[in-house]
């Protein structure tokens, strides 16, 4: 359960593509005044009582149905002596209602498949409560009970003294874990955010002297006042009869009552700014710097006609456009900022401001700001380019395409997601049939004119403004002063500008294609529904075409080498290579050369060195595969060496390393690391500064062309939706034609091994009261298939175990748990990592409870009730997974680099309904060793230090 301080508002992804799109029958042509309609596919009522509900049947997944209960009610609606208590509600929701009694719904919903966290969840915010319910929907008992658990949740729960008294620890827990530098900056910057709003003084979490000593009624009263009909909505989405699902609300919910005087449910006003304002916070333990300009916030509601559509459309490439010039800027050799961005954005849902916000480099503030206020008024005063307006459509269209393409195969959760906003926020829901013929009508009438008229009146040129800078305290000139921010903002808006010089670039990645090789061998395996090639170069070839979506083709390539195969003193040039070639281009483009010539392109791929391995990877929408391919046979084809944006690229990389020094975070991961692999110099780590120094761009690129001027062993995977007969021509083409000299194709143990033993180490990191504790079991074994289905289950089993007993029970962590996996690459071992926040205090609990847990595994084994929850959410997912391209891919690739039988893909659920208690007994046993683990716990600093912070400089209001 989250409480969550920013909405996370799921933008609807309505930007793609393809020419499979079917031609739709459309006549009359739009009417700009016409209200926007609801999706045909899409059902929409209300009760007498007031509550909406929304009903859509959707087969993906087939056999699962999504549900949602959604509340306009978070903690913006708090009163004095109940701030936190509206999250403190949605904890409770899993705590005892009429139907269910405490622990009995997470239990019986494990036993149906529903995974707690993953699956099961809610959250809390400003302005709502959202429960998140996906439910199996094959048997009518479970989906029956399913919809009586939202009627619990709506007004239902029993609320009684001792749960939440119980309850109180754990909320606290979670409080703690938000701790750090971000919150603590938060608290500074929100009154200046909200400009003296309510949403200020109502962070969802709460606070803690409340938490620890509200009275129950309190919280009763808010359940009361809030969760009423009028505020609700039911959502079902999934492999459900409409009819069905409308009679289960009806039945359900038609009896909930509004209370006799409800109390208005108003929205919080968010006054305008009187002036220009610049506010400097920072804490010694802050992560990367950045600055932000806010302009005036203004009111804002969704748009409900097909004419605001198209202003909708225009505001979209218009913030492409600017968001593109922008990410040029990144790319310089001396970028002013390491990223930036432009837009109108939300802020709640009925405001929204114009910002300019950047993430800063090593030169710190003034540079960003002059180059965010220059590029802004460079598009304000002089707008944009005929070619960029074509290359910005082209990607939107290729983005409704493949969206409209895939309308049929779409999540269940991603169509809920948007309905949940239309009630909350008021989207709009045409539908994407509906959505595909407004972009494909109205996305051509355009005009560059409009984009600039509304680039000019959208642009805020004088303003009142509010200047943020955060990030880490420093005793130097890069920490600016609010006078300085003004000052810097000022002198940016006085600058002289002119207007973009668009360069021109090549129309395509090939002027023409290779000389082809050809197909030498071909074999077919029915069983799996796959087919193997052998090319003329040697270069192998498995297909799996699918129809699990209709505009994705993923593929995968693997062989034995990496990062292995280069000495220590390299290590750090092999680590880096692919990324510095990427970061300057492909063959004869540069990065912003391809973003132009791939525009209404879906196509993408990398190449790049594991530790053990060479990887080659893509991705393609059906209709640009040749695309793809192309940038495979580039990636073998040389390197492009740019100098200016190597040193680009290291200078960001070498600033992300020195902020994420001051991060209690990663001290802590640094030294779990150095004592698990007793500071051995090729242990994984991350780099610090100085480590950057290591580091020569033409060695770099030696050792790229080294591994990637050769394709020999390489097996390339192509999982989605193509046909066999049209893609061969292709692969002979661009795959067979690959180069093939001989390579070192083996990898080689470093001889990287953990200590053995008992080793305990205590880290002293960070100024909040908080602990971590990381254990961690090691060891040889032989790995096979049902030793590895083991060790998960036993690890499945220990988190249901440890959210039960040390949360549930204890009160002793809001979250955690356990992670296992075995690899037989660079020789056989497993490794098994616990890691448990808590606080300083119960550290000490925190690991006996562990151990004892682990303890009654090794002597009793799991219950059989919590093996079978584990085993029936496998068979669920697994069953869902034989859906999904990306499950096939990761399944062949993986079956390829270990060795194993890719036909044990089809054998999944059989291997694991064998599983027995005695199994996982014996697993615990093998891999859970008190004998043999590393215990690392992270507790504050000895001495807390004192958090820096400061606000600053105001100008006269405007």
């Amino acid at each position: 359960m989250t409480a969550r301080l920013v909405r996370i508002t799921l933008i609807s992804a309505m930007l793609l593509a393809s020419s499979l799109a079917a031609p739709l029958a459309w006549t009359a042509p739009l009417d700009l005044n016409a209200p926007l309609p609801v999706a045909p596919q899409l059902k929409v009522g209300k009760l007498p009582n007031g509550l909406t509900y929304y009903i859509q049947k959707n087969r993906k997944p087939e056999h699962k149905l999504e549900l949602r209960l959604v509340v306009k009610a978070g903690s913006i609606l708090e009163d004095e002596d109940q701030q936190g208590l509206a999250h403190f509600t949605e904890h409770m929701a899993f705590n005892g209602s009429t139907h269910f009694k405490k622990h009995e719904l997470v239990s019986y919903l494990q036993s149906i498949g529903v995974k707690f966290g993953a699956d099961l969840n809610a959250y809390t915010s400003f302005d709502e409560t959202v429960y998140v319910l996906p439910v199996p929907a094959e048997r009518k008992q479970d989906v029956d009970k399913a919809f009586q658990v939202l009627q619990d949740w709506a007004q239902g729960l029993t609320l009684n003294d001792a749960d939440i008294d119980k309850e109180r620890d754990i909320v606290l827990e979670e409080l703690r874990l938000g701790k750090g530098a971000g919150d603590r900056m938060q608290k500074v910057l929100m009154p200046k955010m909200y400009n003296g709003s309510r949403y200020a003084e109502r962070l969802p979490i709460g606070k803690e002297d409340t938490l620890r000593s509200f009275a129950p009624d309190a919280l009763r009263r808010f359940y009361r006042d809030w969760y009423r009909p009028d505020l609700m909505a039911v959502v079902a989405v999934g492999d459900i009869d409409p009819a069905q699902a409308e009679q289960l609300i009806k039945r359900h919910f038609s009896g909930l009552k509004n209370p006799a005087s409800p109390r208005p449910r108003s929205y919080a006003q968010i006054p305008p700014r009187a002036g220009t304002e610049a506010v400097v916070v920072t804490d010694k333990e802050a992560g990367p710097a950045s600055v932000l300009i806010r302009y005036p916030v203004t009111p804002f509601s969704e748009r409900a006609t097909i004419g605001g559509y198209r202003e909708q459309l225009i505001e979209g490439l218009f913030a492409g456009m600017l968001n593109q010039r922008l990410s040029e800027l990144a790319q310089l050799p001396s970028p002013p900022f390491m990223g930036a961005s432009s837009a109108l954005g939300r802020l709640t849902p009925r405001y929204r401001s114009y910002n300019a916000a950047a993430a800063l480099g090593e030169k710190g503030a003034t540079p960003a700001i002059d180059a965010l206020v220059q590029e802004n008024e460079r598009a304000r005063r002089f707008g944009f380019g005929e070619a960029e307006l074509d290359r910005m459509k082209k990607g939107v269209m290729r983005n409704y395409e493949r969206i409209y393409n895939e309308r049929d195969k779409t999540d269940s959760g991603a169509h809920a997601a948007e309905y949940i906003r239309n009630f909350l926020e008021g989207e709009s829901i045409p539908g994407i049939e509906n959505e595909y013929r407004y972009a494909k009508e109205l996305l051509p009438g355009i005009t560059l004119d409009e984009i600039n008229a509304y680039a000019r009146r959208t642009i805020p040129a004088d303003s009142g403004k509010l200047v943020i800078y955060t990030g880490p305290a420093k005793q130097d000139a890069t920490v600016p002063t609010g006078e300085q921010l003004l000052a810097a903002v000022s002198a940016a808006e006085r600058l002289e500008v002119k207007a973009h010089d668009e360069k021109a670039v090549a129309a395509r990645l090939m002027d023409q294609p290779p000389a082809p090789g050809s197909i030498v061998g071909e074999n077919r395996d029915e069983h799996l529904g796959t087919t193997s090639l052998l090319l003329s170069n040697g270069v192998k070839v498995i297909l799996k075409p699918t129809r699990f979506r209709n505009d994705q083709v993923l593929m995968s390539a693997a062989r034995f080498g990496g990062q292995s195969l280069f000495d220590t003193e390299d290590m750090y040039n092999a680590r880096y290579a692919d990324s510095i070639v990427a970061a300057m281009g492909l063959k004869d483009f540069s990065p912003l050369d391809m973003r132009k010539i791939l525009a209404g392109k879906a196509a993408a791929v990398s190449a790049g060195l594991g530790n053990n391995t060479d990887v080659v990877a893509g991705t393609a929408g059906a209709t640009d595969v040749e695309t793809m391919l192309q940038m495979v046979w580039l990636k073998f084809a040389g390197v492009r060496r740019d100098e200016d944006l190597y040193k680009s690229y290291l200078g960001k990389q070498m600033e992300l390393a020195r902020n994420r020094a001051s991060q209690p975070g990663a001290h802590f991961g640094d030294v779990l690391m150095s004592t698990l692999y007793g500071d051995n110099p090729r242990a994984p780590r991350a780099l610090r500064p100085e480590d950057f120094a290591s580091i020569n761009l033409d060695r770099a690129i030696a050792i790229y062309r080294q591994r990637f001027s050769s394709a020999k062993d390489l097996t390339f995977i192509f999982v989605g939706s193509f046909d066999v007969a049209a893609i061969k021509p292709l692969l002979a083409t661009y795959l067979a034609s690959l180069p093939t000299p001989d390579i070192p194709v083996a990898y080689r143990d470093l001889g990287i091994r953990p200590v053995k033993g008992v080793v305990k180490k205590e880290v002293n990191s960070g100024s909040e009261d908080k602990s971590t504790v990381s254990l961690t079991f090691t060891g040889a074994t032989d790995v096979n298939e049902l030793e590895e289905l083991r060790l998960s289950a036993l690890a499945e089993v220990m988190n249901i175990r440890i959210i039960d007993l040390l949360r549930e029970k204890l009160g002793l962590i809001y979250g955690g748990g356990m992670e296992a996996s075995m690899t037989r690459i660079p020789y056989a071992h497993y490794t098994v990592g616990v890691t448990l926040p808590t606080g300083p205090d119960n550290v000490d609990k925190v690991v006996k409870a562990t151990f004892d847990e682990i303890e009654r595994m090794r002597t009793q084994g799991p219950d059989q009730a919590d093996l079978d929850k584990v085993k029936t959410n496998w068979l669920q997912t697994y069953r869902k997974s034989l859906q999904e391209n990306g499950y096939w891919l990761a399944a062949l690739q993986t079956s390829l680099t270990e060795g194993t039988d890719p036909a044990t893909i089809l054998t999944f659920d059989k291997e694991v309904q064998n599983l027995s208690v005695a199994d996982l007994k014996l697993a615990a046993q093998r891999y859970l060793k008190p004998d043999n683990y590393v215990q690392v716990v992270l507790n504050p600093e000895k001495a807390q230090a004192p958090v820096q912070m400061a606000a600053g400089a105001q100008k006269a209001p405007q």
